[in-house]
């Protein structure tokens, strides 16, 4: 039920305001000075403050401050009988919900009671969100045992409270989108804004109108000023992703911006400065790019102070049963299924598969199995056909274990070496076409071929 505070030394203002908010089902506490008033406010369990500007022991200026000084979301609406304008714009700019002159109607509370409660409620919703956020970014929750991904939490940590502009390079699915929240998360500009602006996305037009914003009249439909994502994401961080799609004419704009932290909007001379942290991404090489005339040199130098490249999946192959864990445990919550387990056939698999689609792809092959089964253990037959075509089907049969179960680990070691064998034995010893099927590097085959000792 929701608790509402009347903090007001009147008896008469006192007695309406209780039959008037309890007939509405509110729980109503009162006080009438603001030690009285700091007590159950103390406890965290009022949602609304309803405080007469003048009440005893300070003022209800001073029982506000207490209030924002306590850090929660409870909403205060200040009282008066001889308050101004003055008065109700200073509590609003320290933060009151609402300012209402005695004598009050009974609809003014109620409106002025809704209004704050609703106010509340979104904040509380969004702090909650920007909580489950923050720890979903935390680097120690981010799964990747990989040296290569550890190397990438590493550099994220030593560049993350710097303004220096980060490039992050990677095939689509890696987690480049991510990697740019955990570096806004990890710094001093954690508390402001993260904007996302996909530049692939939009026609160029709307690209820099989006990006630097407009000015009324600087084009068909702007019929007012307008601000742009660089703006928006001031104190805080932009994100640029899939920059390698955007025209050399934007990259000469984008160019000022990333040299200069100035923006010029559509349509205007005046140039605004803009206190933002640029991070982008793209899957394109952008050095052969540059070489085919497609980016434009100046800005790839520019952009590239700190590049991390996001490695594939099919590179990263001992974090999979981490991630298949960590997806396996996310998804049974959020879709309220007891705890699940993949059996090692199941695992086996994953791990063989070449994952085209990366870390993205493995999140939705988990979800879905999570949705589609009923049983508590998931096996091979649970997981989607992991792209027909590209496996041998005798690769997927040898994922099946054989003999007792034994060891994780050597059943995953067991079944890989199984399914190599297999991909050469279709590709009729041509190791070359065997990478290709399994989708792997040539390097990386070479290498599993002598750590399993295959000729």
């Amino acid at each position: 039920m929701t608790k509402i505070l009347l903090a007001d030394p009147d008896p008469r203002t006192q007695t309406d305001l209780r039959a008037l908010l309890t007939q509405r089902g509110f729980e109503l506490d009162a006080a009438a000075d603001v030690p009285a008033a700091l007590e159950p406010l103390a406890l965290g369990d009022v949602d609304l403050v309803l405080c007469d500007l003048a009440l005893p022991g300070g003022g209800g200026m001073r029982l506000l401050e207490e209030v924002r000084a306590l850090g929660g979301e409870t909403a205060v609406v200040l009282l008066s009988a001889f308050g101004s304008v003055q008065d109700a714009v200073q509590a609003m700019q320290h933060g009151a919900a609402d300012f209402l002159g005695k004598p009050f109607a009974p609809d003014q509370v109620l409106c002025a009671v809704d209004r704050a409660l609703e106010k509340s409620a979104l904040q509380k919703e969004n702090h909650a969100l920007r909580a489950a956020l923050d720890d979903r970014l935390r680097l120690d929750n981010v799964v990747g045992s990989d040296p290569r991904m550890q190397a990438i939490f590493k550099t994220v940590k030593a560049v993350a409270d710097t303004r220096s502009t980060v490039l992050v390079t990677g095939e689509s699915g890696t987690g480049k989108t991510l990697l740019a929240r955990a570096l806004h998360a990890h710094s001093s500009r954690r508390k402001g804004p993260f904007v996302e602006v996909n530049c692939g996305a939009l026609p160029e037009s709307l690209l820099e109108s989006e990006l630097f914003g407009h000015v009324k009249g600087a084009f068909t439909g702007a019929v007012r000023d307008k601000a742009g994502k660089f703006e928006a994401a001031a104190g805080g961080t932009i994100f640029l992703d899939e920059i390698g799609t955007s025209s050399p004419a934007f990259q000469v704009k984008l160019l000022r911006v990333v040299q200069d932290r100035i923006v010029e909007r559509v349509g205007d001379t005046r140039t605004i400065p803009v206190d933002v942290r640029i991070v982008l991404a793209t899957n394109k090489d952008l050095e052969q790019a540059v070489r085919a005339g497609e980016f434009r040199e100046d800005l790839y130098y520019r952009i590239h102070v700190i590049t991390i490249e996001m490695p594939p999946l099919r590179e990263r192959q001992s974090d999979i049963p981490a991630l298949a864990g960590h997806f396996l445990r996310r998804f049974a919550a959020e879709h309220g299924r007891p705890p699940l387990q993949l059996t090692p056939a199941a695992m086996a698999l994953l791990a063989a598969a070449p994952w085209p689609g990366n870390v993205r792809q493995l999140e939705n092959v988990i979800e879905r199995a999570v949705v589609l089964s009923r049983s508590p253990v998931l096996d091979a037959a649970d997981l989607p056909a992991l792209l027909p075509g590209r496996l041998p089907a005798a690769a997927v049969a040898a994922a099946a274990p054989t003999g007792p179960v034994g060891p994780l680990r050597d059943a995953l070691a067991s079944a890989e070496k199984q399914i190599i064998t297999a991909a050469l034995a279709h590709c009729g010893g041509n190791r070359e076409q065997a990478a290709r099927t399994l989708a792997v590097n040539r390097s990386t085959l070479f290498h599993k071929l002598r750590k399993y000792g295959i000729r």
